[in-house]
């Protein structure tokens, strides 16, 4: 991943790839798994219904994951921006009597 402290994240082809790659493969996997085991129709809907709902949870932890860095970045940044202009407008020369 290539960073730059004022920039997001840019993440590589190779990376979006592989990510999406993995998780396709891990959905199927565990898909033709389960549609495999011996054990009742019902069983499998009921696991099924648990690995949905563990991905769509997953989905929503990374986004609030993701969401509270880059709010953490905004506030560091407006902070940083308060601190350069309280400097800019200070001047030690200059005594107020």
């Amino acid at each position: 991943m290539k960073h730059n402290a004022n920039l997001p994240l840019v993440h590589t082809n190779a990376w979006i790839v592989q990510t999406w790659a993995s998780f396709t493969i891990a959905i199927a996997a565990t898909t033709i798994g389960m549609f495999y085991l011996p054990i009742n129709p019902w069983m499998k809907g009921y696991m099924g219904m648990g690995m949905l709902f563990s991905i769509g949870s997953t989905m929503s932890l990374a986004k609030t994951t993701r969401d509270i860095e880059e709010s953490k970045r905004l506030l560091s940044r407006v902070d940083e921006a308060k601190l350069e202009k309280l400097l800019a407008e200070y001047d030690p020369f200059h005594s107020k009597p």
